[in-house]
């Protein structure tokens, strides 16, 4: 009984993520392609992309790995071939989902410190090849989760688990570093080194154009460029940051578990601290995918307009309806 509680909550927490988090993305994805919120087609896309991948990721990790696994014991997801394919999509959806953030940090980091880079590669077009090589290269790289796993009984449809190899072979240890600095280690350390060049491009920038605009600031006036500068900042920290804060977990986690060398997979034993570390990063990493969206509405004045419009026309389709 005493883990129950930890149960309750994994079973409460993953369908409360993806009820809230699905609608979300999608309410993103249609209000970026109707492309009035005021932002650049660059920026668009590269957020259009990452809830893309977001809704992705919350319907094959959270919907298909957790809530069904949790309700239905003969998932059929976890029987081979099946499970080889599954581990494929949710380990290739999630480093899209992480490589499209680490792509629209570099291109602000682009637009903003660099200017003279900034004609040629911010661009809706560049974007576009940006975002799809990165899906590519991850896909290609996932791919070979297919082949870390195999039925417990051969030649029958059963539960799969991991090769034997694959804790022991050269190359499949390999891999799993490659894979595991690759996302999350990589993504943490440029998002962490972008960020801070940008924001101290912006306040010297700012602290510059104070001091060549100083008496009109001592009268009161509004500079817009400041303003704009500010804007990008909240954007961008509030994205980035919050990737940072709550992939911050699975960062530990792995080199915890480098450091003390156990096994990520122990099994679903709620009483076992090393489950509880893993698990609760895999909680946290998710939460991630359904945040975005509400960064948007808070920090950009268009996209909750563009939002309200969309809550308010069912409600006035009803009305009209009645009429």
């Amino acid at each position: 009984m005493h883990g129950l509680p930890k149960i309750l909550l994994f079973a409460i927490y993953y369908p409360v993520i993806a009820a809230i988090g699905i609608p979300a993305n999608v309410a993103v994805i249609w209000i970026l392609c109707r492309r009035r919120c005021g932002l650049s087609g660059c920026i668009t896309l590269y957020l259009l992309s990452m809830a893309v991948t977001d809704l992705l990721v919350l319907i094959t990790a959270v919907i298909l790995n957790r809530v069904v696994a949790m309700n239905s014991p003969a998932n059929p997801l976890t029987f081979s071939p099946l499970c080889n394919v599954n581990f494929v999509l949710v380990y290739a959806v999630r480093d899209c989902s992480v490589w499209t953030t680490v792509v629209f940090t570099f291109d602000r980091f682009v637009a903003i410190c660099c200017h003279k880079l900034k004609a040629t590669y911010c661009r809706e077009r560049i974007a576009a090849a940006v975002v799809a090589t990165v899906c590519a290269l991850s896909s290609f790289k996932n791919a070979f989760w297919y082949f870390i796993f195999e039925p417990l009984a051969k030649g029958e449809a059963t539960p799969c688990k991991i090769k034997p190899s694959f804790y022991t072979s050269p190359a499949w240890v390999a891999f799993d570093w490659i894979d595991s600095i690759l996302t999350p280690c990589l993504p943490f350390v440029l998002i962490l080194l972008l960020n801070f060049l940008t924001v101290r491009h912006i306040l010297r920038a700012i602290s510059t154009r104070r001091k060549l605009r100083g008496n009109e600031d001592r009268e009161g006036q509004s500079d817009p460029e400041t303003e704009n500068r500010r804007r990008s900042i909240v954007l961008l920290l509030s994205i980035s940051g919050l990737f940072i804060l709550l992939w911050l977990l699975v960062l530990i986690t792995f080199l915890y578990i480098r450091i003390a060398s156990v096994t990520y997979f122990s099994g679903s034993n709620f009483n076992e601290s090393n489950f509880l570390l893993e698990e609760s990063g895999y909680m946290l990493q998710f939460l991630c995918s359904c945040a975005n969206p509400f960064i948007y509405a808070g920090t950009q004045n268009r996209f909750r307009a563009e939002l309200k419009l969309g809550l308010k026309y069912p409600l006035s389709l009803i009305g009209k309806l009645r009429k």
